[in-house]
């Protein structure tokens, strides 16, 4: 079986299981929500009433069963206070969630990766000595800390950057959310390129690629970064794939209507089917994105994918 084969494979029985897990976890969680929707003093044959349109009152896994036959025929259910179609909701929600996603990750991508080489080509100088200071203060730092804070010097302050909000879809509402979002992944991918830097560039190839008259650049970024980019791949993969789940600090700074707050709403609520759908869909892109990992393991390092198939 191909090294791609076996990957794409495993993801059905990760779904599963998470589902499976996840399920048990939020009925053995104290309190009724039949209870917190009807009200304290509700009468019993009307919470009796409304656990029966909703099924809560049949055994554990015949619940299960329910909800699994519910996800093979492509819904997620509905919310229990709005009635309103959880996928039709997911759907409005994810394209906030993924345009938030993807410019976090491009800033944190160009950030850390310039910042590494930088710290790796100046090694023991001044610039790589502030390029740690950087770093460090970048995966030191809260993250709600770091959002209020730009918004109080770049909103308030500069008044150059609205504080909150998506706007009208402008570009200018989504600097801040992605800056703060992604200023922590950027920090940790430029130590981990850096330190991978400083190793490559210490290998023979190296000195052999300068004894031919290769630029300094091209010897950086052609060379010696492209022998460090298993690591950076895996992080850039896991920190997207935390992105597209909804970062949840930042979307309820930034006032950002994504996948985040929504689920965010609905533990508020215990509303459960809202919980269920926001943990299935943000397994289900953080699985994608990291079999997409893996394929990109094979393409970067062909050796991977001949271990592979030997095993």
């Amino acid at each position: 079986m191909s090294y791609y084969t076996k990957r794409i494979l495993m993801v059905i029985p990760t779904l599963l299981g998470i589902t499976f897990i996840t399920f048990l976890l939020l009925q053995a969680l104290p309190g009724d929500p039949v209870q917190g929707m009807a009200g304290e003093r509700a009468d019993p044959a009307v919470l009796e009433r409304i656990r029966t349109s909703m099924g809560t009152d049949k055994p554990l896994l015949v619940q299960y069963a329910g909800y699994v036959k519910l996800l093979c025929k492509g819904e997620l259910g509905r919310s229990y206070y709005t009635n309103r179609n959880i996928k039709e909701a997911l759907a409005e929600k994810l394209p906030n969630t993924l345009k938030l996603a993807c410019a976090a990750m491009l800033f944190s991508t160009l950030l850390g990766l310039s910042l590494g080489v930088l710290m790796a080509a100046k090694q023991g100088t001044a610039w790589d000595r502030l390029g740690l200071a950087v770093s460090t203060s970048g995966i030191s730092i809260p993250v709600f800390w770091v959002g209020l804070l730009l918004i109080y010097v770049f909103a308030f302050k500069l008044q150059i950057l609205p504080p909150s909000g998506m706007g009208d879809g402008s570009l200018l509402f989504l600097v801040l959310p992605a800056s703060t979002l992604g200023l922590n992944s950027a920090a940790y991918l430029a130590r981990i390129t850096r330190t991978g830097m400083i190793e490559a560039l210490s290998q023979p190839f190296i000195t052999t690629a300068k004894a031919k008259g290769i630029s300094g650049k091209a010897v950086l970024w052609k060379h010696a970064l492209k022998n460090t980019l298993i690591p950076v791949i895996t992080l850039i993969g896991l920190d997207f794939g935390s992105y597209l789940n909804g970062s949840i600090l930042t979307e309820t700074i930034f006032g950002w209507d994504g996948i985040g707050r929504y689920a965010v709403e609905g533990i508020f609520r215990r509303d459960y089917p809202v919980i269920m759908g926001c943990v299935l869909i943000g397994a289900l892109l953080f699985v994608a994105v990291n079999l997409a990992v893996d394929l990109l393991y094979g393409i970067a390092d062909p050796r991977i994918r001949h271990k592979a198939k030997k095993a």
